[in-house]
């Protein structure tokens, strides 16, 4: 009943920052003007990337709104020069920042160089950056701490080891053997290394505040870079059985070879988009719900709506714990299934 209790006033906390950081909206263009309360205009807001990690907004005794926020590194690649300073510089995109005879403007996200009106090499550490960095640490972390418990207890699990080696058990005897088979050994480093990069970047994704707040796996160009790199593995390993199904599909007649090839072709790229779209479009999708029920209370502009907003905000975060797992073994799945196809041997068609 206790943990019951905890769990609770944790995810109420958690929305409510949720609801703090909503309100604020942390652009240099605040979206609750007199105008109106642009739903669509904040959402799209908070899903995408950023060069600074808002916290929340306060009025002062004049009334003036100041945003707090955490700055990142921005780093620029113009005309062969490099340039590199805090985000802060851009004041929440009030100011614009001098670098030489370079001026940079930041503008909803996108930074330009004014003189030249063109957008500069960005190199910068943004939300999206951090958030994939973040990630990398605590999976070394997690698997070299779990790497001395079994040195220390001589192969034995226990602590955190003990949690992680069904998920790695799992991995390997419920996807990687069944789909890929006497190779799967040669392909679980990868399929590993996906699976928890993927469900611990949704995690982070959850969280409302710092270090959290990114939406890294409901970015596209993420997304889009999972989906070569299967695309590459699968293929560079195919064996000379899967390029023939390809060129030569058996039992189909040479006359329908024109029709076949190309169809065969389409079928290898179609294989990572749907991979990079399932994984974009059902996290994005999760944001832009629990984002939408929050504005709820912004659009009627009542108290009286926030009760049911919170509450069918709680069972979307808590689904969507399910969620950040499910999408971390459909990808690892899914990429399994693919390498599984390219490396099967003959016998096995």
């Amino acid at each position: 009943m206790k943990t019951t209790l905890k769990s609770i006033v944790l995810l109420t906390a958690l929305f409510a920052s949720n609801v703090n950081l909503f309100a604020g909206g942390g652009d240099s263009k605040h979206e609750n003007t007199e105008e109106g309360f642009d739903a669509v205009k904040v959402i799209m807001h908070h899903i995408a990337d950023a060069h600074e990690f808002h916290i929340l907004d306060y009025v002062d005794d004049q009334g003036v709104e100041h945003p707090v926020s955490l700055p990142l590194p921005v780093i620029l690649y113009t005309d062969g020069n490099l340039d590199v300073f805090m985000s802060s510089e851009f004041d929440h995109g009030h100011a614009d920042v001098v670098r030489g005879d370079r001026t940079y403007r930041l503008d909803h996200g996108h930074i330009t160089e004014i003189k030249s009106g063109l957008h500069p090499l960005d190199l910068s550490i943004t939300k999206n950056v951090f958030s994939m960095f973040l990630s990398m640490v605590i999976i070394l972390l997690i698997f070299i701490t779990v790497g001395r418990s079994y040195r220390k207890g001589n192969g034995v699990p226990s602590g955190l080891a003990s949690f992680i080696e069904p998920l790695v058990l799992f991995v390997r005897d419920d996807i990687a053997v069944p789909n890929i088979g006497k190779k799967a050994d040669r392909f679980l480093p990868y399929l590993l290394t996906v699976f928890f990069f993927i469900w611990i970047n949704n995690l982070i994704g959850l969280v409302p505040f710092f270090p959290g707040s990114s939406n890294l796996t409901g970015n596209i160009s993420f997304t889009i870079t999972l989906a070569i790199i299967t695309f590459l593995i699968t293929n560079l390993n195919g064996n000379k059985d899967y390029w023939k199904h390809i060129f030569a599909t058996p039992g189909v007649p040479v006359w329908l070879a024109p029709i076949m090839i190309p169809v065969e072709l389409m079928g290898i790229f179609a294989k990572p988009i749907a991979l990079l779209i399932r994984l974009f479009a059902n996290i994005t999708a999760g944001h832009i719900i629990i984002l939408s029920l929050i504005s709820l209370i912004f659009i009627f502009k009542t108290v009286m709506i926030a009760p049911v907003s919170v509450g069918f905000v709680l069972f979307m975060n808590v689904l969507e714990l399910l969620v950040a797992a499910l999408q971390a073994y459909i990808f690892t799945l899914l990429s399994a299934l693919f390498i599984g196809m390219a490396v099967a041997e003959h016998e096995h068609h």
